[in-house]
């Protein structure tokens, strides 16, 4: 069972959101918050293993209150679930620590997908929120050398894993690519996060792309972001 937190300042939202996800068998409204402030305590005190997040409420932001929860509470995984789409709010979420991007116009089977797919340790982003991610990085100007130093720590096999998976490859794809065996690719990637000190394959991501490991390559038929 699946215990989520669901924080947002509008009421028929926070509503409408409980009798959705109540209505999977496999998920537990574990309590309900109108502010961030408000959001992070009973995140505490609750211990659900996902909030749903929005980003604009008033006393604390959506993202603020990711990154206090992010820093006391890591077992607590933050789904940002907004109207928004812009890219500020995209990669500040992402950087406090959340663990998927979902916009609030997405089918109810894909928010549930996403509720579990994040409570089970894997990262989520919407297809349009994945196109401006990967933009939004390829204008890095320079590596973050800081931060380069951290991949010493990683075998040559793990380096090479963590360039595909910031290729947005699946486990299953990059065990194909190097020709091993699928649990070796998950053991590789909790390596990974481990050494880099990374919540998920999200901040992976940014963390290859910011230390230059991977430069990101136009995306076809996306040269831009919509």
């Amino acid at each position: 069972m699946t215990r989520v937190l669901i924080a947002d300042d509008d009421h028929l939202m926070r509503a409408g959101l409980i009798e959705l996800l109540t209505a999977d068998p496999g998920i537990e409204i574990a309590g309900q918050a109108a502010t961030g402030r408000e959001a992070v305590a009973k995140a505490r005190m609750l211990a659900p293993e996902v909030v749903l997040m929005d980003v604009r409420m008033p006393d604390l932001d959506g993202i603020a209150a990711t990154k206090q929860l992010s820093q006391t509470a890591p077992e607590v995984k933050i789904l940002i679930l907004t109207t928004f789409e812009q890219d500020d709010y995209i990669f500040d979420a992402l950087r406090a620590g959340a663990s998927g991007f979902l916009l609030k116009r997405a089918r109810p089977e894909e928010l549930i997908a996403a509720v579990h797919a994040v409570a089970s340790g894997d990262s989520l982003l919407s297809p349009s929120v994945t196109r401006r991610v990967i933009y939004r990085l390829a204008q890095q100007p320079t590596p973050n050398l800081a931060d380069q130093a951290k991949l010493e720590a990683l075998t040559p096999r793990e380096r090479e894993t963590l360039e595909l998976v910031a290729r947005g490859l699946s486990n299953r794809e990059i065990a194909a690519v190097l020709v091993v065996e699928e649990s070796t690719i998950r053991t590789h990637v909790k390596r990974i996060l481990m050494k880099l000190g990374l919540r998920d394959r999200v901040q992976a991501v940014i963390f290859a792309y910011e230390t230059g490991i991977n430069r990101p390559r136009r995306i076809e038929g996306h040269p831009r972001p919509e």
